[in-house]
């Protein structure tokens, strides 16, 4: 402001902050790994539609985990798409992706990745779009 104060939610510097910024940073969870032991060899990523189901291994061990790879296999008690886990845990894509590979090492859960030379049918997209755009947003109103 022309005053020298700033407005109400900026920072000192000008700066509106956009939120709290996560307690723990994403690279200290993975020990700084971007990718997974198995994703490093291969040179690919486990898509965001790969689904993760916690094994009786997994389940067995649960409270001996780390914190988000706790609350990875606790979450993944049904089977959960990667984008799934990640939106609910609040955790960046490629910490779940990191976090899913070594617990798929250690026999903790089970990985199922989609069969990528399938051709989609236009059919089902379409259908898919209409179906989320009849959900109706968080007043009630649909789209």
């Amino acid at each position: 402001m022309a005053d020298g104060r700033t407005p109400e939610g900026e920072g000192e510097d000008g700066v509106v902050p956009v939120g709290p910024a996560p307690a723990v940073r994403p690279f200290l969870v993975t020990a700084g790994r971007v990718a997974g032991a198995g994703e490093a060899s291969s040179g690919r990523t486990m898509p965001v539609e790969t689904q993760l189901v916690a094994t009786t291994d997994g389940l067995d061990v649960l409270d001996r985990l780390a914190f988000e790879q706790h609350d990875i296999v606790a979450a993944c008690r049904v089977p959960q798409s990667i984008a799934e886990i990640a939106a609910r845990l609040r955790l960046h894509l490629n910490v779940v992706r990191v976090l899913a590979e070594d617990l798929r090492t250690a026999g903790q859960l089970s990985v199922h990745v989609p069969d990528s030379g399938v051709t989609h049918d236009a059919s089902v997209l379409r259908r898919l779009i209409d179906g989320l755009r009849a959900i109706p947003d968080s007043r009630g109103v649909l789209p």
